[in-house]
């Protein structure tokens, strides 16, 4: 017969039996994280959060995750050994002011879109629909952490990239992401200034379509292009993923979506241009069915001076 004594006592052992709790809940949040392969546990990323909205002393940081000084001390030595938090002498000289490294800001990218909406996800389906009082929703989340725990729930969570349609106000976003890495690597042409200030009239008017990537907590990371050519082909173009969400898969998820909506345009002829230093896009491009082509190359590739490399759809 199994004996719980810290449930059985009830509100005198209210504490405990909270304490009990979190800790079962943090301990799934953690295997969960770790499963991501994901060096961070979830006590720090209160603290990432925080730096994430600004830099902050220590002092500032106590504040805002309402922890002890020594802990909060000892999470920030961590993250700064991880290499995502860096320490810098203040105005006054007289304290370190904390901040988020690039690879603190890329980690938190990460945070947003893989990790939170997941564990969302995981505790509504614990605790939506909870009722009576408050001994017996702890004991029905206690039950419902017995029989599925957080992390499996959150392995099992939806997805957190979802597809948007261009509209309108989506301009000046279709335009930023592919500037970014376009001015990264290259510089902007002429052939890509009239496609990404009026993309109505060199792609959606002619048949074509603008598709987003969003992810929960970062919003819209990601768009690519169809510009239709001729009546059943079509140039995939102005692929681009933010750099900062970079790593979540989102271009994957992108490209095979452009794809498919290439096919429901009725194309069958669907071909890009590139260039030979875009290394990554080329290998996912290869990944999901593109061959370098020559005649492509032949027919099309003097429409970007940048442009060498030329593949084309096979499925």
């Amino acid at each position: 017969m199994n004996v719980d004594v810290v449930a059985d006592l009830g509100e005198t052992f209210l504490g405990s039996r909270l304490k009990r709790l979190a800790e079962r809940m943090q301990g799934g949040a953690s295997r969960f994280v770790g499963s991501l392969g994901m060096e961070v546990q979830p006590t720090h990323m209160g603290l990432l959060a925080a730096l994430d909205r600004s830099p902050m002393t220590v002092g500032q940081l106590v504040d805002a995750v309402g922890t002890s000084q020594p802990g909060v001390t000892r999470g920030v030595g961590q993250l700064i050994a991880m290499g995502l938090v860096e320490s810098a002498r203040g105005a006054d000289q007289r304290s370190r002011t904390l901040r988020l490294t690039e690879a603190g800001e890329a980690a938190m990218a990460r945070i947003k879109a893989q990790v939170w909406p997941r564990l969302e996800q995981a505790v509504k389906s614990i605790t939506d629909g909870l009722s009576g009082g408050f001994l017996d929703q702890i004991a029905a989340v206690e039950q419902a952490l017995a029989e599925k725990p957080i992390e499996q729930r959150a392995a099992e969570a939806g997805p957190v990239l979802s597809l948007r349609d261009y509209s309108p106000e989506l301009q000046p976003v279709f335009h930023d992401i592919n500037a970014e890495w376009i001015s990264d690597m290259f510089q902007l042409e002429p052939a890509d200034r009239e496609v990404l200030e009026d993309p109505q009239r060199h792609i959606l008017n002619g048949g074509g379509a603008i598709l987003f990537v969003e992810a929960a907590g970062l919003g819209i990371i990601g768009t690519c292009a169809l510009r239709k050519t001729g009546p059943k082909s079509a140039e995939l173009t102005k692929m681009g993923v933010r750099a900062a969400a970079r790593g979540l898969k989102a271009g994957e998820f992108l490209l095979a979506a452009t794809i498919e909506r290439a096919r429901e345009m009725g194309v069958d002829d669907l071909y890009l241009l590139t260039n030979a230093r875009c290394a990554s896009a080329i290998h996912l491009y290869e990944k999901l069915g593109f061959a370098h082509d020559a005649e492509v190359m032949a027919r099309y590739a003097a429409r970007y001076e940048r442009c060498d490399v030329a593949m084309r759809y096979r499925g």
